[in-house]
């Protein structure tokens, strides 16, 4: 009896060791099941925040671009690009003085292009190019072209200028009764020193009046009926207002006196008005076509008519102050960037997006030689140079250089072009566009179908029966307050108290939306969807727990 139940007890070991066996397996073979599900269904590591600070691609504001490739660009081996390289080493003297700020200090300029410059500066200062090949290879290693636009437009627009060279006194006599005003003592400018060596081109200008009290300064009309005449702020003498104006327009003059010196007078500030081009007022007028307008043909009229000038001239309330530079009859005006400009390859632009020495390629066709004329223009120029007209991202001043044939030639441009800016290699949009982070992972399949992405707006007039069209359906459509799904996920003593309160009927559009409704008679959004993955493991211990 007693080896019997020895033996019973053997066998009994055996089997329960069996069944640990095979439970063993089992667990493991399900462990193994489930880490390869998670494993498919692995979600991607969230992205720390906040994200790494990458440099963003190019930003040119108001503007749109797309990089090119040399062969893409018309015109561009059979330029001087000697020329152009000359003029851009020109700009580098300024670029390369000025000093580095330290690698933690805020940007000082939000300019597209900041300081990049300074490389292909550094690079033009060291090499030695004799040769218009050599010139050509340092901007195609140093440089990538991007055309560029206006947003919305799909050229660019140029003008040009020239330095006028009038005749003048320099003291006031029956001929020469026009003075040319400096900056008078008594004009301001928010945020400048009233002896500021630069003050803005553009926005508003003051005088004071007292110590504290600031109005608008005088306009053209104004000044000149005598409003700042007889304070010493003459610098010469011209024989006319129209030389005054157009002198005031192209920034700069060459006043030639009779004793055979010359004065040189450049662009100081402005009044604080915006430019009004006389031009267009002619045009609008019907008085020159449009196809027939020029500088030659706003003097020619201005000349017949002196009564009729000295309105239209009044027309622009913008004027401008003039300061004294120390040039000789041989050096070309300096621009605004503080070098001399190179006639066919110097530009003007705006200086709030652009930054001075950027190289812009443009290419089309200009009257250069006659007014009928439609010469291929295709030539790298430097941006030296702006102005208080010269808006946009791709707008432009050509600078022709002096005297009356340069006059000629810029009075007739106003053309579309194409610009291309040449960007430094650092600032590559291509380069820094692969290094931008890729969206977040869309959701799964499952919780796109569970939760919808619906425009809220859209939804709101379906529910109130409106139409696309504004008006309402003939048949509101009733919301209702009670729940959707079969399976609400509500814990089980709520699901208990909720069996127990009546629910309200349900509550009309008109009900909802009735501002005399009370709040307790709006429908509550029904609760979320429950989510089950499905797993054996998960509704058993669900069971378990609740059973307990």
């Amino acid at each position: 009896m007693a080896r019997a139940a020895v033996t019973e007890l053997r066998r009994f070991r055996r089997h329960a060791a069996a069944l640990c066996a095979i439970a063993a397996v089992l667990s493991l073979v399900t462990l193994t099941t489930l880490n390869a599900r998670r494993s498919h269904h692995a979600e991607p590591a969230p992205r720390h925040l906040p994200y790494p600070l990458l440099d963003l691609p190019l930003e040119v504001a108001g503007s749109q671009y797309s990089p090119l490739a040399w062969s893409d660009i018309a015109g561009w081996k059979e330029d001087d690009h000697l020329a152009a390289f000359q003029a851009f080493r020109s700009s580098c003297k300024p670029i390369t003085v000025q000093q580095v700020p330290p690698a933690n200090a805020p940007p000082a300029v939000s300019k597209a292009l900041g300081t990049s410059l300074r490389e292909p500066c550094e690079a033009a200062r060291n090499a030695k190019i004799a040769d218009a090949d050599k010139a050509r290879a340092f901007f195609e290693a140093h440089f990538v072209p991007v055309e560029i636009s206006r947003l919305g437009e799909g050229a660019g627009f140029v003008t040009g200028y020239y330095e006028p060279v009038i005749e003048g006194s320099r003291t006031p006599t029956d001929v020469y009764n026009v003075p040319v005003y400096r900056r008078p003592s008594n004009l301001f400018v928010r945020g400048y020193s009233q002896d500021a060596p630069d003050l803005p081109n553009k926005g508003p200008v003051y005088r004071k009046i007292g110590r504290r009290k600031l109005v608008p300064y005088y306009d053209r009309a104004e000044i000149e009926d005598g409003a700042i005449a007889g304070r010493g702020l003459e610098i010469c003498w011209l024989k006319s207002q129209t030389d005054l104006l157009f002198s005031q327009i192209q920034g700069s003059a060459r006043v030639k006196l009779s004793d055979g010196s010359t004065i040189r007078i450049n662009y100081d500030a402005h009044n604080g008005y915006p430019y009004t081009p006389v031009g267009r007022i002619l045009i609008d007028r019907g008085i020159i076509p449009k196809e027939e307008m020029s500088m030659q043909r706003i003097r020619e009229w201005m000349e017949q008519n002196p009564d009729g000038a000295k309105e239209l001239r009044r027309q622009n309330r913008a004027y401008v102050f003039f300061r004294v530079v120390h040039l000789s009859d041989q050096d070309e005006a300096v621009g605004a960037q503080g070098v001399p400009l190179t006639p066919g390859r110097s530009i003007a632009v705006d200086k709030t997006l652009h930054v001075y020495g950027t190289p812009f390629f443009i290419e089309g066709e200009l009257p250069i030689e006659s007014a009928q004329a439609k010469t291929p223009f295709h030539r790298l120029m430097i941006a030296q140079d702006t102005g208080s007209a010269i808006t946009g991202p791709a707008r432009a001043d050509l600078y022709f250089g002096a005297g009356a044939d340069a006059g000629k030639v810029s009075g007739r441009l106003k053309h579309n072009m194409r610009f291309v800016m040449l960007v430094p290699r650092s600032l590559d949009p291509l380069a820094r566009g692969r290094k931008m982070p890729l969206p977040d992972a869309r959701p799964s399949e499952t919780i796109a179908k569970l939760f919808p992405q619906t425009d809220p707006l859209a939804d709101q007039l379906k529910d109130r029966g409106q139409a696309k069209d504004g008006k309402a359906e003939a048949t509101p459509q009733v919301a209702s307050a009670a729940p959707t799904d079969p399976k609400p996920a509500i814990p089980a003593p709520q699901r208990k108290a909720a069996a127990t309160t009546p629910v309200p009927p349900p509550a009309t559009v008109a009900q909802a939306t009735d501002p005399a409704t009370p709040t307790a008679a709006i429908p509550l959004p029904a609760p979320r969807p429950r989510i089950d993955d499905g797993h054996w493991h998960h509704r058993y211990l669900r069971r378990y727990y609740r059973d307990r």
